[in-house]
């Protein structure tokens, strides 16, 4: 274990990675504690206000995501400047993803259900950034040889294949499984020979004169929402707090 730790996430090429990826996670975690205490009314913290405008902490995490990013690759991936650019960028990645639904909205949804879409893009980002950590690089050129990796076209056949693999499944609906294919190929084969969810490009295309493909899709996709929903909504008020009722019937 401690072998396979020091090959795939502590070696200095990763160190900046694992860096950015620890600051990415506490950040958040520490940016959803104390917004759900100015929310409940306790402890010190309260919203920052200049000239009567609220400055939401997506703003210094533009900044610092700016910075930390053009340091990086100013920088070489050893050496202590790469591992504190990658700290700056991680802390500015997770200001600014908490308010992913605010960018996407252009509108205050921090606590209403649209709010929720922040929570899931920094899951997602934290997740598919912890597979890069262990071994898994985007559309599968990790499972290639050196001699396969020296051979130009096998990497570009790989890549593409698997690149349309994604896109294949995201035509028929499945965004978070379409984004986890590009790092597991094998993901994008499962998604790829599963069937469409209704209302997808894939199933508006190809379901039209398929009565029963089409109801057989609508019944999975009843199915599939009704067992995970209840538990993926309790797994995201756990992570960033509930939504305000009140607000989310607006």
């Amino acid at each position: 274990m401690g072998h396979w730790l020091h090959r795939n996430i502590v070696e200095p090429g990763k160190l900046p990675l694992l860096l950015a990826l620890t600051a990415f996670v506490l950040t958040f975690a520490i940016t959803r504690v104390v917004t759900r205490m100015i929310r409940a009314g306790k402890g010190p913290f309260g919203n920052v206000s200049a000239g009567g405008v609220h400055i939401h902490h997506v703003v210094p995490g533009v900044v610092l995501t700016v910075l930390g990013g053009f340091g990086a690759v100013a920088s070489s991936r050893y050496g202590f400047g790469s591992g504190a650019f990658a700290v700056v960028f991680g802390i500015g990645a997770g200001l600014v993803l908490d308010e992913f639904a605010l960018i996407l909205h252009l509108d205050d949804v921090y606590w209403t259900e649209a709010g929720r879409q922040s929570v899931e893009v920094v899951v997602l980002t934290a997740a598919l950034v912890g597979l890069m950590l262990a071994g898994f690089s985007p559309l599968g050129v990790n499972g290639m040889s050196d001699d396969e990796l020296h051979d130009r076209g096998g990497v570009i056949s790989t890549v593409a294949v698997n690149f349309l693999f994604a896109l294949l499944v995201l035509s028929k609906g499945k965004a978070r499984m379409a984004i986890f294919s590009v790092v597991i190929p094998l993901i994008g084969l499962v998604g790829a020979i599963r069937l469409a969810r209704p209302g997808s490009p894939w199933a508006k295309r190809f379901y039209r004169s398929r009565p029963r493909a089409r109801a057989r899709s609508t019944l999975r996709a009843y199915r599939h929402d009704r067992r995970w929903a209840g538990p993926r909504r309790r797994l995201q008020d756990l992570i960033g707090g509930k939504p305000d009722p009140a607000v989310a019937r607006r």
